[in-house]
């Protein structure tokens, strides 16, 4: 019985054998003859010297140039709403009107009372002038002389005094319309007409904000902040606005602080930009990523980005030799990390870079270039680099 066992189970691994074979050849017949797969189709894309901009990048915030909390500077009843809300206003317009009758009332009280001490004013320097002249002639004391002109002096304070009254009355009735004290965007309205506000309630009524020009706080990481100074040194910084993304370009301004402290928590340092925003493109409270452009990188080799690859040693590209259609791995340091194009050492300007189909390549394999793909920047936008 053990012999029988040992016999059957040596077929069994005579007949997998056999199977295993079989497969192997018919594989191969199906593959057919060496050499004859058809060659990978590749994009290619030229080697280009460029000036390269090297940027530091920063995460902050829109915020209006001005901002203005509209309160009441007097007491009383709105009587009227001037704004729309959202309307874009003029220093000076006339935005709101609280009822103005009690500071037109004290206006006239005021002039009044005025008028009334001048015309005593003009009276008693009349008996002042008959006083003096009496008195040359000896038939006025000196105390009765001294008395009238105690009086008109009494009456040119009061006359101050009362003109001073005129003015703070004429200024409530001013107040009692309330204006625009810059340019702007006016917000919502907080208070309808009809409402009674007083000064010592500390009520906002509507919000303004400037908007041209604009500001964007941003930070970036302390260690690009000698390249931030030393640009600086050499003149203006540019800064340029980008979507949240950073895909888009929205604004380009200038770099106007830097902050005097380094945030200890995140080792950031806050940095400002102004912004003409003209066209309104940035908004008040608007996230956006931020870009210093702190030097230039003359005459840089540059591939598009999708050429670089990552091996064992290494970046490494597949050039092509165009004579005989084949490519070769190369070494490559990359010097910057680059917005749709990478800064490289090792290449030679005008050689030719594989951009796609890396992984179907080998060295020394014949390679099928994709007619009208040897654009530089066909592949990848305008070089924008940032620091690597």
């Amino acid at each position: 019985m053990r012999r029988g066992a040992v016999f059957l189970f040596g077929l069994a691994i005579l007949a997998a054998s056999g199977v295993f074979l079989w497969r192997a050849q018919h594989s191969v017949a199906s593959a057919g003859p060496a050499g004859t797969r058809s060659a990978p189709t590749v994009h290619v894309a030229s080697v280009a010297q460029r000036d390269v901009p090297i940027y530091v990048r920063g995460i902050g915030q829109a915020q209006p140039f001005n901002t203005v909390q509209l309160k009441s500077r007097v007491d009383g009843q709105i009587d009227r709403i001037l704004f729309t809300e959202g309307q874009q206003v003029s220093a000076g317009d006339p935005l709101i009107e609280i009822d103005p009758r009690p500071y037109q009332a004290a206006v006239g009280q005021a002039e009044g009372t005025l008028a009334k001490d001048q015309a005593q004013l003009v009276s008693a320097k009349a008996d002042l002038d008959r006083s003096s002249s009496l008195l040359k002639n000896g038939y006025a004391s000196r105390q009765a002389f001294d008395q009238q002109t105690a009086a008109v002096g009494q009456l040119t304070a009061t006359i101050k005094a009362d003109q001073a009254t005129l003015d703070a009355a004429r200024l409530n009735l001013q107040f009692s319309t309330i204006r625009a004290p810059i340019t702007g965007r006016v917000g919502k309205r907080l208070v309808d007409a009809g409402n009674v506000v007083h000064t010592a309630d500390d009520t906002d009524l509507a919000e303004i904000v400037q908007l041209k020009p604009i500001t964007v706080l941003f930070t970036v990481p302390q260690d690009a902040l000698p390249d931030i100074q030393a640009g600086q040194r050499r003149g203006a910084l540019v800064v340029e606005a980008r979507s949240g993304n950073d895909q888009k370009r929205l604004a380009e301004g200038r770099l106007t602080l830097i902050g005097n402290q380094i945030d200890a928590q995140t080792g950031t340092i806050e940095l400002k930009a102004l912004f003409e925003n003209t066209d309104e493109t940035l908004w008040p409270g608007q996230f956006l990523n931020a870009r210093i452009v702190t030097s230039t990188r003359k005459d840089a080799v540059t591939v598009p980005m999708a050429a670089v690859q990552t091996g064992i040693r290494g970046k490494f590209v597949y050039v092509l030799d165009g004579s005989a259609s084949t490519v070769t791995p190369r070494d490559v340091g990359m010097l910057q990390s680059v917005h749709g194009l990478a800064v490289v050492d090792g290449l030679k300007p005008g050689e030719t870079v594989v951009v796609d189909n890396q992984d179907q390549l080998a060295p020394g394999m014949v390679v099928k270039v994709e007619p009208g793909s040897n654009d530089p920047m066909a592949l990848g936008p305008r070089a924008e680099a940032t620091p690597s």
